[in-house]
């Protein structure tokens, strides 16, 4: 089946469960990235992704992994770290700092994928407080974080960067904690990787995670801006332990 070109003028998408299974999940090309235009897509369970040169590219993998707040795993080692403290931890402090380093990193297909287009386009997020990020810093020096989107009691992440060992996955246990107080069900993590596996998350089937975001983004209102969060230290039982 030929792809969908889409007509930027007038937002909508195909049925995901028209995606290609080669590559798994490819979906439509064309369209906008206007904050109208990717709200909707991740309603849907859709996201973009290209590399520079090319068109937009949207994408709705099969199955999908995904991370339940109430599943964190946490190690051992990443809980004896945890009680150590060694970042500060913030967020939506520097969102433009943390996209600009994702971008820096080479990720999914090992591509520069993080275009100017798409930094503008989160940045815009931001400033609307759909796009959020969490900060991870050893003094002033910015060296983790992560950031994505947060629409009904969804959290869609997008990237993350370490610059400073565990820094990264510090600054997602400080975020599930907290998502997990303020209500949400879900973490959006895309596509599969070891990283993530490892901290708990899983693959579902596509249909599964679009029946999951009708219910918990339709209805479901969260205030657009995050409160500052609490002064935070590790729970003493964080997540789950193997």
């Amino acid at each position: 089946m030929p792809l969908s070109w889409l007509d930027p003028d007038a937002i909508g998408f195909p049925a995901v469960d028209t995606a290609l299974t080669d590559p798994n999940g490819l979906l439509a090309v064309g369209g906008d990235l206007t904050p109208g235009w990717l709200v909707h897509a991740y309603q849907h369970g859709i996201f973009p992704w290209y590399e520079a040169g090319q068109p937009i590219l949207w994408w709705s993998p099969d199955p999908r992994m995904v991370l339940f707040p109430a599943e964190l795993h946490v190690s051992r080692s990443l809980r004896k770290l945890l009680r150590q403290q060694p970042f500060r931890l913030t967020m939506d402090q520097n969102f433009s700092g943390v996209i600009n380093a994702c971008g820096s990193v080479r990720g999914r297909s090992e591509g520069t994928w993080i275009t100017s287009e798409l930094k503008a386009a989160y940045q815009r997020l931001h400033g609307l407080g759909i796009a959020h990020s969490v900060e991870a810093w050893e003094g002033e020096r910015l060296v983790g974080g992560l950031y994505g989107l947060a629409l009904g009691q969804v959290f869609f992440g997008e990237s993350m960067f370490s610059s400073s060992s565990n820094s990264s996955k510090v600054a997602l246990v400080f975020l599930v904690e907290h998502l997990r107080k303020w209500g949400y069900g879900l973490i959006d993590c895309q596509v599969a990787s070891a990283h993530l596996a490892s901290l708990g998350a899983r693959e579902i089937p596509r249909r599964r995670f679009t029946e999951l975001l009708d219910r918990l983004i339709d209805g479901h209102s969260r205030p657009c801006y995050w409160p500052e969060p609490e002064p935070w230290q590790a729970e003493s039982e964080p997540g789950n332990e193997l």
